[in-house]
């Protein structure tokens, strides 16, 4: 059985951060989580990238900005060795009273959102990967300064995608407008129920239409569509935590039929639940 277990960093509380530079890794580190942010780039990589409930094929290279607890491997298709730059730093290395500062709002909401994983273009990293060799090479309160600019491009970049599901993690992303914020906690409650657009609309007292229109702005999906991301996310996690049967996971995420609930998740994940299961967690067993 393959494990998640929990890694025990380098990291100690005088440290700002460890930088881990390895030209030549190898991929046999078990599926895991640790109480620490971690930024990973890796080079000249072939293989899957597991972040939570995401599951991907990489052929290249992978920079991946992972928040605390959050379990993520990167499995090789064969032995061979690659560059990989690791920083991790303590989820309390900035305080309220420094993270709350307007001008470290961006890299504040980029943490927030870490928790489920967070990948940045071809693009991104190659503009990053000069900064973070650069920052294998220093030392002292220059390299502190160093660490910090990198959190804040990597912040203001708009070539990053988040990878698990909402529901996967309970840490999940702000909400900034207050009625999508009662939506959201609405749907968190009772995703396992009937839902209906009609209902939720009267949540905040617009109409079907209003409501969306509304939605769709705010959040780039339709209404339904995020339900789904919500309720696959949940289902995602019982595959992977539970000995639950397909059909009750589909009934207990609100589905309201078997075959419905295997071509949305299918649609979403890129395979049917019971694949899912089998490729990625009848192998591990969480504790």
């Amino acid at each position: 059985m393959k494990r998640i277990i929990r890694e025990i960093t380098p990291i100690n509380n005088d440290d700002f951060f460890v930088l881990l530079n390895h030209p030549t890794a190898g991929f046999d580190f078990p599926t895991h989580y640790h109480y620490e942010f971690e930024l990973n780039m890796v080079k000249h990589f072939e293989g899957k990238r597991i972040v939570g409930d995401s599951v991907e094929n990489i052929n290249g290279s992978d920079l991946v900005l992972i928040g605390p607890n959050t379990f993520h491997a990167w499995e090789a298709n064969a032995e061979f060795r690659t560059h990989v730059i690791t920083i991790q730093f303590s989820s309390e290395l900035f305080g309220s009273s420094f993270i709350n500062k307007n001008l470290f709002r961006p890299v504040k909401e980029l943490l927030d959102l870490s928790a489920r994983g967070i990948v940045f273009s071809e693009a991104e990293q190659k503009r990053i990967l000069p900064r973070l060799l650069a920052l294998a090479d220093k030392r002292g309160f220059d390299s502190v300064i160093d660490f910090l600019i990198i959190l804040n491009e990597l912040a203001i970049s708009p070539d990053k995608r988040v990878l698990c599901s909402p529901n996967f993690t309970q840490n999940h992303y702000e909400v900034k407008s207050r009625r999508i914020k009662i939506i959201h906690q609405y749907l968190q409650k009772n995703y396992s129920k009937r839902i209906t657009v009609g209902e939720v609309a009267k949540l905040i007292n617009m109409t079907e239409s209003g409501f969306c229109h509304f939605f769709k702005k705010r959040t780039q999906k339709s209404f339904i569509d995020f339900l789904n991301d919500l309720r696959v996310g949940e289902a995602a996690r019982m595959l992977l935590e539970t000995t639950n049967t397909i059909s009750e996971i589909s009934y207990n995420c609100g589905f309201n039929n078997i075959s419905n609930f295997n071509r949305i998740f299918k649609k979403k994940k890129g395979s049917t639940p019971t694949d899912y299961r089998e490729r990625n967690m009848n192998k591990m067993t969480i504790y």
